[in-house]
């Protein structure tokens, strides 16, 4: 009997669940990737390049590489997902699957702040990183604001290794003086669900910078022409530079479908991965995962890899019963940049009840080049 396995999104997850179930089932099964671009990029990269430390070339690599793998690519917008049939519209062409991996990842939702797409740049995309370094060299002098707009987003440490990155970037032009920088996060931690050590420890990081963090704004509205934001609590701020986290989203096609609950995202076993459907399957940033704490499990790639991991290792033991079955754990770990070449790391237990137990170390020349020796893994080894 010949199967089909339909991963929806080739990021990080699907990319790791479609390669590894092509290894693990025989030829005669499909494993199909669909995407709506043509390339890939390394989310983790934008951060250097948003400090020309990287060009978008250094990160990048076609999807169509994936082929090379034996995984069949399909290049389009997933416009209907019907999970009790196993079975996704991609521009208007049907694909029935006897597994189907939704890895689909977070839309950005900058729209939903008045102003915001308009006075800002997005430190998430390829084009938003890429204005951020144009504005950073001819940046002189003057005001620069990091805002997160709402308190939970992905790679909760990027935005606090955004701004530690500008500092140590200025510092090296000689116009760290000419500068003032201020943070204004949405939540009331840095990197909130790893506790209150590790949010103590990354706002000490960024504060003996020099840099203003104000926790709990939440901004209300921006003026792009005044350079004015407001905030829900009546507070204004003026900028010359605003980066920006924007708010996330599950794309609408798995709203439609029925398949997020009261959170927005879909809710999955937290060991298996599996949805309420039969056989489908929710992986990385697009899942929520409650934990004992009362917030979900953050959205990071370190969890989307581990998650495709084991939902592949799961459908290949099911279908032809090699190897046995596996469990996400909820094991995690993320670097954490903080300028001058050097990293710190942040490891951990997220399922440790009743709080996730995490440790830290550095900051430390090492870490940073454990983080660009895991870059050069993902994009040598993955293409």
């Amino acid at each position: 009997m010949n199967r089909t396995a339909l991963i929806l999104g080739a990021g990080l997850g699907g990319i790791v669940a479609a390669k590894t179930l092509r290894k693990l089932l025989p030829t005669s099964d499909r494993v199909i990737a669909v995407d709506r671009v043509e390339q890939h990029f390394f989310p983790p990269s934008l951060l250097w390049l948003m400090v020309g430390q990287r060009k978008p070339a250094d990160f990048t690599r076609p999807l169509s590489r994936l082929t090379d793998h034996g995984v069949e690519l399909h290049r389009g917008t997933v416009t209907r997902i019907d999970p009790r049939r196993r079975e996704a519209d991609i521009d208007g062409q049907t694909i029935t699957a006897d597994a189907l991996i939704i890895a689909l990842g977070a839309d950005y939702a900058p729209e939903a702040i008045p102003g915001l797409a308009d006075a800002g740049m997005n430190l998430y995309t390829m084009a938003g990183a890429t204005a951020i370094r144009d504005a950073l060299a001819r940046f002189n002098g003057g005001r620069i604001v990091i805002l997160t707009a709402a308190p939970m987003y992905k790679c909760p440490a990027a935005p606090y290794e955004a701004a530690m990155l500008v500092d140590s970037h200025l510092r090296k032009r000689g116009l760290r003086g000419q500068a003032t920088i201020e943070f204004f996060a949405a939540e009331s931690r840095p990197m909130f669900v790893a506790g209150p050590e590790i949010g103590a420890a990354v706002r000490s990081m960024i504060e003996t910078r020099g840099i203003t963090y104000r926790p709990e704004y939440q901004v209300k509205d921006i003026d792009p022409a005044a350079r004015r934001i407001a905030f829900v609590n009546g507070a204004t701020a003026e900028f010359d530079l605003l980066i920006y986290v924007p708010p996330h989203r599950a794309p609408a096609v798995v709203r439609d479908a029925g398949l997020t609950n009261e959170s927005g995202w879909i809710p999955v076993d937290r060991h298996t991965l599996q949805t309420q459907f039969d056989n489908v399957f929710a992986i990385g940033d697009i899942t929520t995962i409650p934990l004992k704490m009362g917030r979900p499990l953050p959205k990071a790639g370190v969890f989307a890899h581990d998650q495709a991991d084991v939902v592949a290792h799961n459908i290949a033991h099911a279908w032809n019963g090699k190897g046995a079955p596996r469990q996400f754990t909820g094991q995690g770990m993320c670097f954490i940049e903080t300028g001058n070449a050097r990293a710190g790391i942040g490891k951990g237990d997220f399922y440790a009840e009743p709080a996730p137990h995490m440790e830290m170390r550095g900051p430390s020349l090492l870490w940073h080049a454990g983080k660009i020796l895991y870059e050069k893994y993902w994009l040598y080894r993955q293409f």
